[in-house]
């Protein structure tokens, strides 16, 4: 072929490739500069925190551990049931990234350790951390929030939780099955649903049979949903004689046998895939009851309200972790002549997502401030507690899908590309309103915490009335929100619990947040009709106060 001279103004060979107009890589970065988690940290009663969270929102920014969230998901978990021999074995390997995730989580404190922690605010501090380490994968979490959350249930068997609690409130990670009590940590899992009853529990057909021992039974049936089987103990409802029962489960029973614990697959899920989530059978299973027979639920139901506020803090995570993503691409990308973040309605939808990404986080954490006051034994932040974790957990994790995928458009094609990122936290969104009680099982369980205990609607009504006469738009939505509990039913349950939702969000904004940030969030969600969709602020709201307060400088 012939050969054609180059002009010096040519572009050189492979400049077609040129890198122009794309936002430099966003790690590192430091993922606890985020104003209303630091003063929500403060407020809650963990101030003496601050320099950890921070020290692990940095972390959690950094090149090195985005890298290993990233790979932990690429590389799933591999299920082994059997060794070459034959013989059965029940192991899932991870990618080493998953394990040094896992590593941090648990020495951070992200597990269990809140429960040996007697400084109050230390639950406080446990969410906060769980909010910033929570941005480099969120598949992780779940094993940390079984094992945080089995502490309180395992203390209805006082004789069990003194041999386990020790070792669930470690700060120690230590993967591998052995003997429980030769460990220097442990995690626990939860084994509730089945097959063909999911939320509903008490069709459960797993059998728990009394053997000789007291208090030790044998277990036979299968499990349908349970995740991170390589945890060393689970908490399993079964029923015995007298009824639904929970029971404690090892992995290896204290001789070193291993205990039958048969993973008959692993879920191939939506997201969520850096974890793994199985189906185990049990056959002559040995199990120890945790609490009475026939009350299970009773003796499980705080496990669940642990995990429930779980939920609300990873969606809360995800949100922020998003609309991080979201804001650097805006303010490096230019369109027609002039950045994206300086256009005037990405400059909407990207406050408007701030708005909801502030609200969450201020909700969440005042919920893990009651469960810590609670514990330590306040009533009145008990009864708040019961009701307004549902709320949260329905409300936040309802927004948690429309939030991503609004973020996500903000990157434009690029946000549609699984090397961004985006679609990874796209596709978790939406599991966090499944988990722990869809949204009709937590609408339904508003309904029932009202109709049981009136005292729930009291301590909800007490904490809106903190900001009675602050604003206008505010008081009216507390008096609709009395009107429709005289009217309350089921079919009107999600509309009920959103406008808790929202009245409780508006609440703690106009007590705590910036005037800007109080004022639009009562226009968008309390006041007028502006819209459904993110970036529908109305005329006048103060953009640049938001945007500066969500990115820590307007830029």
């Amino acid at each position: 072929m012939a050969s054609h001279p180059t002009s010096p103004h040519s572009p050189a060979p492979g400049a077609t490739h040129a890198v122009t107009n794309q936002p430099p890589p966003l790690a590192p970065y430091d993922a606890s500069e985020d104003a209303a988690l630091l003063e929500g940290l403060r407020r809650e009663g963990a101030g003496w925190a601050e320099a950890e969270v921070r020290g692990l929102g940095r972390r959690a920014g950094g090149v090195e551990a985005q890298g290993w969230g990233e790979l932990a998901n690429v590389h799933a978990p591999v299920l082994r049931t059997h060794d070459r021999y034959g013989n059965r074995v029940d192991e899932v390997d991870f990618h080493p990234s998953w394990h040094r995730l896992m590593d941090v989580a648990v020495g951070a404190g992200l597990a269990g350790s809140a429960w040996a922690d007697e400084r109050p605010g230390a639950h406080v501090a446990r969410t906060a951390g769980g909010l910033v380490w929570g941005h480099t994968d969120a598949g992780h979490g779940c094993p940390t929030s079984m094992t945080y959350a089995a502490v309180p249930a395992l203390r209805a068997q006082p004789d069990l939780a003194k041999v386990y609690e020790p070792l669930l409130t470690s700060r120690v990670y230590e993967p591998g099955l052995t003997v429980p009590t030769e460990k220097r940590g442990l995690l626990a899992g939860m084994g509730m649903t089945e097959k063909q009853g999911g939320s509903d529990v008490r069709t459960n057909t797993t059998v728990a049979t009394p053997t000789a021992e007291p208090g030790v039974y044998t277990l036979r049936g299968h499990k349908w949903f349970t995740s991170a089987p390589m945890c060393d103990v689970f908490l399993v409802l079964a029923q015995a004689p007298d009824g639904l029962s929970c029971f404690l489960v090892p992995r290896v029973l204290p001789d070193g046998t291993r205990n039958t614990f048969r993973i008959q697959r692993l879920k191939d899920k939506l997201g969520n895939r850096s974890n793994a989530s199985s189906e185990p059978e049990f056959d002559r299973t040995v199990a120890w009851r945790v609490g009475p027979e026939g009350r299970g639920v009773k003796t499980i139901i705080e496990m669940v309200n642990c995990t429930r506020l779980d939920c609300v803090m990873a969606s809360a995570t995800l949100m922020r972790r998003s609309l991080v993503e979201a804001g650097h691409h805006a303010r490096y990308r230019t369109a027609f002549g002039a950045r994206l973040f300086d256009q005037p309605l990405m400059r909407n939808v990207l406050a408007d997502l701030a708005l909801e990404s502030e609200a969450a986080t201020t909700l969440t954490l005042r919920l893990a401030g009651a469960a810590d006051r609670a514990v330590r034994g306040d009533a009145g932040e008990a009864a708040f507690r019961r009701i307004a974790t549902a709320v949260g957990k329905y409300w936040v994790t309802k927004r948690g899908p429309a939030f991503t995928a609004e973020a996500l458009e903000c990157l434009g094609g690029n946000g549609y590309v699984e090397e961004s990122g985006m679609p990874r936290h796209y596709r978790e969104a939406p599991l966090l309103s499944i988990w722990e009680g869809s949204g009709n099982v937590n609408a339904l369980d508003v309904l029932r915490a009202l109709r049981r205990d009136p005292g729930t609607a009291q301590a909800l009504f007490d904490e809106l009335a903190l900001s009675r006469g602050a604003d206008s738009r505010l008081d009216a939505a507390v008096t609709r929100l009395e009107t429709l509990l005289t009217t309350a039913s089921e079919t009107g349950a999600r509309r009920l619990v959103e406008h808790m939702a929202l009245t409780l969000q508006a609440s703690l904004l106009v007590r705590h947040a910036p005037p800007a940030i109080a004022d639009a969030f009562c226009a968008s969600r309390l006041d007028g009709d502006w819209g459904h969709s993110f970036g529908t602020l109305p005329e006048g709201a103060a953009l640049g106060s938001i945007l500066e307060r969500g990115w820590g400088v307007e830029r």
